[in-house]
């Protein structure tokens, strides 16, 4: 039988998940690759993988789109690894550079430029622009919000704006995939993130970031109903940008 190809982001937020494919038994049933999230959408719009844990703005582009298992890349207000960086209070935001990394931030942040602080700003992918914030994702973020004169953590914001929590990226399938390796995948994500604290011990410490807050208190891994909820107004919001 031929392996399922998996990609995944290859950042801290998702280390649990690794752990747990790679101390399960599906591990031998998995082709896996480690990439960023652009690079997993990509890879899952051009079907040379099965399944991607991908931006979740990303979705709408991948043909036979269905959101599988029980888990994703989430919070419940302030994530402390998806931010605008700015030398400016936001309603004074006139430019802004986005993230070649990820598709969802860099709309997350035009979603709550535009509809939450309600100013005009262009947007560059010139990434020697100079311009008045940044969006910034992922470990990239890790000890940076000192840099900067205003730190916008985004999933706060998105929480201020809406009430409602965020999924930054859920695992994703372009074919139908058996309920059988749906139910063992899931097992498996769902080992890793009770085996946290061992992956905390795998992790390089880091004098400038709390990584246990991040993994057991910033990041939350449940795809709820309100994450659902969140997800369709989110692309909502897009589809008016």
């Amino acid at each position: 039988m031929s392996k399922i190809k998996i990609s995944a982001v290859s950042y801290t937020n998702t280390k649990p998940f690794i752990y747990g494919i790679e101390h399960s038994a599906i591990r031998n049933e998995i082709d896996l690759s480690l990439d960023i999230p652009s690079d997993c959408a990509a890879k899952l719009i051009a079907n040379t993988v099965d399944i991607g844990l991908i931006p979740v703005a990303a979705i709408p582009h991948v043909p036979n789109a269905t959101i599988i298992g029980s888990y994703c890349i989430g919070s419940v207000g302030a994530v402390n690894s998806v931010f605008i960086f700015s030398n400016v209070p936001a309603a004074e935001i006139k430019t802004v550079k986005l993230d070649l990394q990820s598709r969802t931030s860099n709309n997350l942040a035009k979603v709550l430029l535009k509809f939450h602080f309600k100013v005009e700003v262009e947007f560059t992918t010139d990434q020697d622009a100079k311009t008045d914030a940044i969006v910034l994702i992922g470990d990239r973020t890790f000890g940076r919000k000192a840099d900067f004169a205003y730190a916008y953590d985004m999933g706060e914001e998105w929480m201020k704006f809406t009430g409602l929590p965020f999924v930054y990226a859920a695992w994703v399938a372009n074919k139908a995939i058996s309920p059988e390796f749906v139910a063992a995948f899931d097992e498996a994500l769902k080992f890793g993130l009770t085996h946290r604290k061992e992956v905390l011990k795998e992790l390089p410490a880091l004098s400038n970031f709390d990584l246990d807050d991040y993994l057991f208190h910033k990041l939350d891994f449940d795809l709820t109903d309100d994450k659902r909820k969140a997800l369709g107004l989110f692309l909502g919001y897009i589809e008016e940008l």
